[in-house]
């Protein structure tokens, strides 16, 4: 069983670095593709990203139970089709309406591989494992988004048209290929352990309302929409505007400022890692929290004129580098935090519900422009109350969760250990995944 849960892990995540490669050819060349090169105007690109993030929101509502009853493989396949004919479509559309609904279908299928990746990591690991997988992923992803990102900044021509062509053909292809690595993956077949642990009459049901019933994932989920609207919302949008109009940083620095944040991550990772997976998750958050405050204070300096251009320049870039230091310490606390909450037979739609969470908060994260365009010192004191409000829900939200969720290692210490005398305690809410899968693999 381990042996195939190594080789199956192995595959989904090489499948998942060669995807955030492709998608990393083209995202940053969407808008120039569509208001430049076909020459529809910056009103038809925004609608391209709006079309993309529809495609998101309508089908991941949709997504968990199918997960759940289907497993993740057919829909990461699906999924990864629909999204190479999306990406292939829009790289040979000329006119609006093509053009918008072949971001339609990228935008779904792209969204839809998340929660079924995330499943399918969660099934390949324990929870002793489930940190450091996920951690690498988060790893892969950026590194191959940053790898793509350069290698297509060099083939991109604006006056050639068929070198945007070719970078989509290329994402469509890595989309195909992470279809062909997942079909060869061979899941473990983990035996369910029904009625392991007296479940909750009042979490009976399923779906929707079972989760929305469920008091720890929904705080867990506003602290999500939160985090993901105060950094990935900002990165593009809010915080770029913030940097051109109020701190006068040049488009060149904001890219240094982007790889900044990736270099963060990349270098950063597996450091933050050692630091944080035997640590208490919520004052990990509460943590980042803070992290974010100082990030959005030092940029509100970049923004005063009290120093020189070089100055604010530097500032700005570190604001986006301690960004990335914070997303490299909730990637292995988020997603396995996810699958913990989860009830057995309820991963699938857990993941997707924090997918869709997050793709709310990025949809919405345009809000923040004419903040930071017009009234940039008020932008920054908005987004520090924010942070400061992230760690304040993190701290409440470890009063919701039980040592085992919040801490996984005292679980794996327990374990290890054996039983402590006496009857153990019957929780009052349903067995998460992980509690099931490690009896299974204990």
């Amino acid at each position: 069983m381990t042996r195939v849960m190594g080789a199956a892990m192995r595959r989904i995540q090489a499948g998942n670095a060669l995807t955030a490669f492709g998608i990393g050819f083209t995202v940053p060349f969407l808008y120039i593709y569509v208001a430049q090169v076909r020459d529809l105007g910056s009103m038809a690109a925004t609608s391209a990203f709006v079309a993309f993030a529809l495609g998101a929101l309508v089908a991941l509502p949709l997504t968990g139970r199918v997960i759940d009853r289907r497993g993740p493989v057919p829909v990461v396949i699906g999924a990864a089709v629909a999204a190479s004919l999306g990406a292939l479509s829009l790289g040979l559309s000329t006119g609006l309406v093509p053009i918008l609904l072949s971001a339609l279908a990228l935008g779904a299928g792209q969204a839809v591989m998340q929660p079924a990746l995330a499943t399918m990591i969660v099934w390949c690991s324990t929870p002793s494992s489930r940190t450091r997988a996920f951690a690498l992923q988060f790893f892969m992803q950026n590194l191959g988004l940053g790898i793509g990102g350069l290698i297509g900044g060099q083939i991109v021509d604006e006056s050639r048209p068929g070198s945007f062509t070719l970078l989509f053909g290329i994402e469509a292809v890595m989309f195909l290929v992470l279809a062909g690595i997942i079909a060869s993956v061979r899941m473990p077949h983990v035996p369910g352990i029904k009625d392991a642990v007296p479940k909750d009459p009042s979490q009976a049901g399923g779906g929707w309302k079972r989760l929305l019933r469920h008091k720890a994932m929904v705080q867990f989920c506003v602290l999500g929409f939160v985090l993901f609207f105060a950094c990935y919302g900002q990165f593009e949008s809010g915080l770029a505007a913030f940097g051109t109009e109020a701190a006068g940083i040049s488009p060149s620095t904001l890219g240094f400022a982007l790889a900044a944040n990736t270099g963060a991550i990349v270098v950063a990772q597996f450091v933050v890692l050692r630091l944080v997976e035997k640590r208490r998750r919520s004052r990990v958050i509460a943590l980042v929290g803070v992290i974010w405050t100082v990030a959005w204070l030092i940029a509100g300096f970049s923004g005063l004129g009290h120093g020189s251009a070089a100055m604010a320049a530097a500032a700005f870039v570190a604001t986006y580098g301690l960004f990335g230091i914070g997303e490299a310490m909730l990637s292995p606390t988020l997603a396995p935090l996810v699958a913990d909450l989860a009830p057995e037979g309820s991963v699938g739609q857990y993941n997707s519900a924090f997918a869709l969470v997050k793709q709310m908060a990025l949809a919405l994260g345009p809000l923040g422009v004419p903040l930071g365009a017009g009234a940039p010192m008020l932008y920054i004191g908005t987004f520090v109350v924010v942070s400061l409000g992230i760690a304040w829900l993190a701290l409440r939200l470890g009063r919701q969760l039980t040592p085992a969720q919040d801490n996984p290692s005292l679980a794996s210490r327990v374990v290890a250990q054996g039983p402590a005398a006496g009857p153990a305690p019957v929780p009052a809410v349903p067995a998460p995944a992980a509690v099931v899968e490690q009896s299974v693999h204990a």
